[in-house]
């Protein structure tokens, strides 16, 4: 686990682009399997969330080739040899959740691991398990694993989903892809990853109306045997790290390469509270599909806003993004209040920026009133075993004048390609070394 010694305080100027999506990357490897034949997925982020589905792949007979530098090549087994899977790399990752979805079209009885990921209090799978029921699925708990049985899929007719997830959307899309007939799925997650996703198994072959809407109509095919390639759309989590880290340091930097349909309301707020950007120019991302935006953000001054901050499914503030309001809510006038709902402890983690020299008061553990402006200060703190609590601890650190440690950041590079070197590109002093 490495640790991450920072010199704080600097102001940040240059260009920096966006990589591409962890969420999209991790799904759209899994839905590879679906395809008997080979996918490219191009663009591909170099994080360890994405090492560890490769050696979950891998260890079931899946072919994954790296080419080209950042492209991906998959290829699927005749048969999957799940009673090898490395059960030490699925645990790491809540993405095992997806073999779900896949399997059921190629075994009709498998087991496979729990999940992991980040703990963020709890975090249930039932909305994965009623929903594979509408399939003909039958998922059996054990201590470990999960047990599932489909001796006979069908269609779901009318799939209301138990709750507006993105991974349980994105199951219920790939247990449709392979079954054929209509699936109709309401209440459906319309975020980024979901319609990378969507965009994807249109490409394999697959019918899908509603992209980008709360209710869609899936045809799905008998057999998909095609060669594929497919550009990963840009982060917007990425993106709202960056964005953060300009204005919690007041820097001017150039953003280039945002998914601009996901990030708009998240400007919004920040615009009303007093951060000055501009959009410089508009374009489509490689796929044809995501709309891209560089942004040039500008030294402004902050106040809080009146209103509490707190994430929807989208089109609302994204889920991932809320933290990101913290680092900058303790350089804005007046005091913040963040409502974190989705999850019973990630608003805990956002008091560790009281180490650093924040005004953090939790109300409870879905609420957190943030004072500022604070002046922030160095410090060692060690990375909470979350992603986004554990980022926006680097983004205050690059803001506190002096040197800080942040200690055990496998937590962050599960999300981040090559963090330190694209940051000292910026102006930043951060550097990498081992937990000794």
């Amino acid at each position: 686990m490495p640790n991450f010694i920072i010199q704080g305080g600097r102001k940040l100027k240059g260009s920096i682009a966006i990589n591409t999506s962890k969420n999209a990357a991790v799904a759209l490897m899994n839905a590879a399997l679906l395809n008997r034949s080979t996918t490219r997925l191009m663009k591909v982020p170099k994080i360890e969330e994405v090492n560890r589905i490769i050696e979950v792949l891998e260890s079931i007979g899946v072919s994954v080739k790296w080419f080209g530098g950042k492209n991906l090549e998959i290829k699927p087994p005749k048969k999957f040899n799940l009673g090898s899977i490395n059960y030490r790399s699925a645990i790491k990752t809540r993405s095992v959740l997806f073999l779900l979805g896949i399997l059921i079209h190629f075994q009709k009885s498998f087991r496979i691991p729990q999940p992991g990921g980040c703990r963020l209090g709890k975090r249930t799978v039932k909305p994965h398990l009623y929903t594979l029921e509408n399939f003909g699925v039958k998922i059996k708990t054990l201590r470990k694993h999960y047990q599932v049985l489909s001796p006979k899929l069908h269609p779901a007719k009318n799939l209301v989903l138990y709750e507006s997830g993105d991974t349980v959307t994105e199951n219920a899309l790939m247990a449709a892809a392979l079954i054929p007939g209509k699936t109709v799925i309401k209440f459906a997650s319309a975020n980024y990853q979901v319609q990378d996703l969507c965009y994807f198994l249109t490409k394999l072959g697959v019918k899908i109306k509603g992209i980008g809407t709360t209710t869609m109509e899936v045809e799905g095919c008998r057999r998909i045997n095609k060669n594929v390639s497919y550009y990963l759309t840009e982060d917007p989590i990425e993106a709202m790290f960056f964005i953060s880290l300009a204005a919690t340091t007041n820097s001017s930097i150039v953003i280039r390469r945002n998914p601009i349909d996901f990030l708009e309301l998240e400007l919004l707020k920040l615009e009303k509270m007093g951060f000055k950007y501009k959009i410089l120019k508009s374009y489509k991302a490689k796929n044809g599909h995501a709309n891209l935006a560089d942004i040039k953000t500008l030294p402004g001054t902050l106040i809080a806003l009146d209103e509490k901050i707190y994430a929807r499914p989208f089109p609302g503030v994204n889920i991932d993004n809320l933290p990101f309001f913290v680092p900058i809510a303790t350089q804005a006038r007046g005091t913040t209040m963040i409502f974190d709902w989705v999850y019973e402890e990630r608003a805990i983690y956002y008091t560790e920026l009281n180490k650093l020299g924040a005004s953090i008061n939790l109300a409870d553990i879905h609420r957190v009133y943030i004072n500022g402006p604070t002046s922030l200060k160095a410090n060692e703190i060690i990375c909470p075993p979350a992603l986004r609590p554990a980022v926006i601890i680097l983004v205050a650190m690059l803001a506190a004048k002096g040197e800080s440690i942040l200690r055990n950041t496998y937590s962050i590079q599960r999300g981040y390609e090559d963090l330190c070197n694209r940051l000292n590109k910026l102006g930043a002093k951060i550097r990498e070394t081992d937990n000794s």
